[in-house]
């Protein structure tokens, strides 16, 4: 046996064993009293998008105190640590969410079933435009539920849920909470407040959230006190308003986001590399030079900026044979700076209307099923730009960014469910028409009277527009558009045994677009140290297969088998899954340049054979009325099938273990996890090592009366200070996890 697979195994073979063992001993048990009211669990079920049915892979809802105490000021610190969902972090301000090994463009957001538009998926250093503080619930959705939402939710869909839109009256025509919390491993002070008040069948709504956070401290074996650029600020703020009656609302929210955050182990230096072919050169000459000319000793940080309508409506029985109706529209605007000492060197913009319309039908030759459509017109741009800052220069031509990136899809998706005795059989199909076009942008010309004077000469009266026809021939072949028409399917089971035991089986083909990056990438990007080449842009490497990048569809094919317990002492969901991936888009090392002191990687997008295995769930014990033990772990292996090399970033394993006590309005819970190193790393990366985490909340809650609460709570993280990297992480050694810290906060819910 190859020795370098022997501690893959053996953390594969813990999770596997671990598992079904502790689920297998306690299920011999019983217990039928329930756990009393101040023990908070998170929640594998189906979602609110499944409609309430049983779905055949996990489906996890993260709600009430436990997402008030788990919530940190980006979603992929928040949700990080449920069974398979661990985190890319990018300093204070940044954190997406990695499901099962993989990240955004692979994982859809969306906000109450609607996507959530922002840039996000594009780089790592961009954060996700919501805030845990306001929301009501997180779910993360899989299997048939997720093809709705078509190929970008290959690994899942993460379903915001929030108030913004009233969807009840509140009780006695008020209700709201306030919240403040300061943290001590980085000064952290947040208020939080929302309130809804109705008048007949009218509500109206209003929430925000400021926050504020330094540099976060890290371990001294990092050799340094906090973590520089770390720090985070953000506000945030909403009102909607609904018309409520017996059968459903109508309502409208607006929400303004905006941040201003750091970027810890960012470096200019290498904004001075560029390509001659496929040689990556780092030193400045002839027209390339360094865009900045100053030294990386202040802050390089983003600003954010994000608008957003929404309008939303359900509505039951609004036809004949329908059961339910389901709108939901949106336009957002987005924008962040990015800034480098006092240089503007990009910005990002991304303005999207999106418009998604279902319908439910009623039982039909025994089938329910809800039939939708959606369409998406948006328009991005900030890629291959990092010299706002510099003046276009006299006696100079050429095309001025912003270079704009127009999307327009279609997709229509059908889901069925039927139910024959013990089993459950769920179907889902989605189809997308996708194209994406590149406009020239705007063409400059700083000629003086003696040069345009030469050009005419050279090229005779017409000389602009036949320079500018030029350009803008140069830049289309460059940025040529492109169309792509995925299709997933999804079809599923499953067995109710009875005494609370299923098991679900689900079969899915899932296509999966490139997005904006992978396509058009031609530059520096910056925050990950890396020069890319996307598929679109004339990329030799790609080319080798002699395939235009309209036809690159990433295709997955997934097996996924899930255990279930439910009632009782004991729960339990336990998923193993299996995907085969034709045509995995990835960034492929081309060569590592050193000339500036910091490390710069030549990646070009390119396409590969893949497949993803693994385990993740959770084991719940209910050892007496008022205390719970839950056992969780995840594993996850990705092996490249067509090239000599792995994965970058993908999380080895982990397991966990978690007590939960309560004595009447006073609560505890102690969370002790591992998650193992990652030896399989791809060409360009370094190995991680593994580390240990312990958390613990202490609560006080105290009811008033009235509908009303009073909660005061401390939850501290990493409370053994242990220095630990996230190998998930594309800054991860110059962005190490927080050390010791504990959040106090006050709630007060009316």
């Amino acid at each position: 046996m190859n020795m370098k697979k022997r501690p893959a195994l053996r953390e594969a073979a813990s999770v596997l064993a671990m598992l079904p063992t502790v689920l297998w001993a306690q299920a011999m048990e019983s217990d039928p009293q329930a756990v009393s009211g101040g023990i908070d669990t998170v929640t594998i079920s189906a979602s609110r998008a499944a409609d309430a049915w049983p779905v055949t892979t996990p489906s996890q809802t993260l709600s009430g105190a436990e997402l008030v105490h788990r919530r940190q000021g980006g979603l992929g610190e928040t949700i990080a640590g449920l069974p398979g969902v661990h985190l890319d972090s990018f300093g204070g301000g940044a954190s997406r969410p990695v499901i099962r090994g993989q990240t955004l463009p692979r994982v859809e957001i969306l906000s109450d079933g609607a996507a959530l538009f922002d840039v996000s998926s594009v780089s790592p250093d961009h954060a996700v435009t919501t805030d845990p503080l306001l929301l009501d619930a997180i779910e993360i959705i899989r299997g048939p539920a997720a093809v709705r939402y078509g190929g970008n939710a290959v690994n899942g869909a993460i379903n915001l849920i929030d108030s913004k839109v009233p969807t009840r009256l509140p009780a006695g025509g008020l209700a709201g909470a306030t919240e403040v919390r300061y943290g001590t491993g980085d000064n952290e002070k947040t208020a939080v407040g929302r309130v809804t008040a109705s008048m007949g069948r009218f509500a109206v709504h209003a929430e925000g959230v400021r926050r504020h956070a330094d540099d976060y401290e890290v371990p001294d074996a990092y050799g340094a006190d906090a973590l520089r650029d770390s720090f985070a600020e953000n506000t945030s703020y909403a009102f909607g308003a609904s018309w409520i009656t017996s059968k459903g609302y109508i309502g409208a929210a607006f929400t303004r986001m905006k941040s201003h955050y750091g970027l810890p182990g960012h470096s200019h230096l290498n904004g001075v590399c560029h390509t001659h072919d496929m040689d990556l050169h780092c030193t400045a000459h002839g027209g390339f030079d360094d865009p900045f000319g100053s030294p990386d000793s202040h802050a390089a940080v983003i600003r954010l900026r994000s608008d957003r309508v929404d309008i939303r409506a359900d509505h039951d029985d609004p036809l004949p044979g329908i059961s339910h109706a389901r709108l939901r529209l949106s336009h957002t605007d987005y924008a962040h700076d990015e800034i480098d000492g006092d240089k503007l060197f990009t910005r990002y913009t991304n303005k999207v209307k999106d418009g998604r319309f279902e319908l439910t039908h009623r039982p039909l030759l025994g089938f329910t099923g809800t039939l939708g459509a959606q369409y998406t017109d948006g328009t991005f741009s900030g890629i291959n730009v990092e010299d706002l800052h510099v003046p276009f220069p006299e006696n100079a031509y050429g095309l001025v960014p912003p270079y704009h990136h127009v999307t327009k899809n279609i997709g229509l998706f059908l889901s069925e469910r039927r139910s024959f005795g013990a089993v459950d059989l769920e179907l889902a199909v989605r189809k997308d028409w996708r194209e994406i076009r590149v406009p020239a942008p705007t063409f400059l010309a700083t000629m003086t009277p003696e040069y345009e004077a030469m050009f005419t000469e050279w090229y005779g009266s017409d000389w602009r527009r036949i320079i500018e026809t030029e350009a803008v021939d140069s830049f289309l072949a460059r940025n040529p558009g492109t169309k792509h028409n995925p299709f997933s399917a999804s079809l599923g089971g499953t067995w109710t045994m009875g005494q609370g035991y299923s098991v679900g089986l689900s079969f899915g083909h899932t296509e999966r677009a490139p997005n904006v990056r992978e396509l058009y990438a031609r530059g520096n990007n910056l925050s990950t140290n890396s020069y890319e080449l996307g598929l679109a842009v004339d990329n030799p490497i790609f080319k080798e297969g002699k395939r235009p990048a309209g036809d690159v569809l990433e295709s997955t094919n997934s097996i996924d088998l899930t255990l279930r317990k439910t009632g009782g002492p004991l729960d339990a969901e336990i998923g193993v899954f299996y995907q085969d991936v034709g045509d995995y888009i990835f960034a492929r090392l081309i060569e590592t340049e050193k000339a500036t002191g910091v490390a710069h990687n030549f990646l070009a997008y390119t396409a590969a054979d893949v497949r993803f295995a693994g385990i993740d769930g959770q084991v719940s014990y209910r050892v007496t009325p008022a205390s719970r033990v839950t056992v969780s772990g995840d594993y996850v292996h990705a092996r490249m099938k067509s090239m000599e090399d792995h994965l970058p970033r993908i999380p080895r394993g982990r397991l966990g273990v978690r007590y939960e006590r309560n004595w009447g309005p006073l609560s505890a819970d102690l969370d002790v996890s591992r998650t193992f190193g990652q030896s399989r790393i791809a060409a360009y990366e370094t190995g991680t090592a593994g580390y240990n985490m312990v958390n613990a909340t202490l609560v006080y809650r105290w009811d008033m009366g009235s509908r009303q609460s009073l909660e005061f709570y401390a939850r501290g993280t990493n409370l053994t200070d242990e220095l630990a990297f996230a190998h998930t992480s594309f800054v991860k050694n110059q962005s190490p996890l927080r050390g010791r810290s504990v959040a106090f906060g006050v709630r007060h819910a009316f």
